[in-house]
């Protein structure tokens, strides 16, 4: 833009986090070199119980986007907040010039285009696509809450998730009273 004040690309990177994965920070990682600033937005699926209360999440994001900032000072600064309702409607609020959704493999992009062109048609906002590494191709929260539900050791769960999430994961294990702990004894009953 000559001569103009040059544009700040500002993007949310929205999901449920919950629990949060390796897979997701590496596609923060990728999308921090795309954009100024990144907000991580983090939601609540209505279609899912809660296995983080959204304050959890945050806090567990808290010292891991911390530590991706000391590691990576030049790229995109990272912030975290929390939203209810649409995507878009937030993206709106906070003047974002896109949307990052992370990619991992043709089932997730068929889904995904469908709301990228409903999100540009509805709110006129870009939806970046950002291709997350091999890794982590068939990796999700959802994933995670499974393992964890049918007693897979908290051990086996590091590879996938950063340690103070496998952590809290296991806290939540322990306790009786969490619904997927119920889950996992009944599973361990049978």
């Amino acid at each position: 833009m000559a001569g103009g004040t040059p544009k700040h690309h500002l993007a949310i990177y929205p999901g449920s986090f919950d629990p949060v994965t390796l897979g997701h920070l590496d596609v923060l990682s990728r999308a921090r070199r795309l954009f100024d600033e990144v907000i991580i937005a983090v939601g609540r699926n209505p279609d899912k119980p809660d296995f983080f209360p959204v304050e959890e999440r945050v806090a567990l994001l808290e010292p891991l986007i911390e530590e991706i900032m000391r590691r990576e000072p030049d790229a995109a600064r990272v912030t975290i907040a929390t939203y209810t309702g649409l995507t878009v409607d937030f993206a709106r609020s906070r003047n974002a010039s896109g949307i990052i959704r992370g990619i991992r493999n043709v089932t997730d992009l068929a889904s995904e285009c469908q709301l990228a062109i409903t999100n540009r048609q509805v709110a006129g906002i870009e939806t970046v696509f950002v291709v997350t590494g091999e890794a982590f191709a068939f990796l999700s929260s959802s994933l995670i809450r499974q393992i964890a539900a049918f007693g897979g050791s908290m051990e086996k769960l590091k590879p996938f998730v950063p340690a103070n999430v496998a952590q809290a994961i296991g806290e939540k294990m322990s306790d009786p009273n969490h619904s997927l702990a119920r889950l996992a004894l009944e599973t361990q009953a049978d």
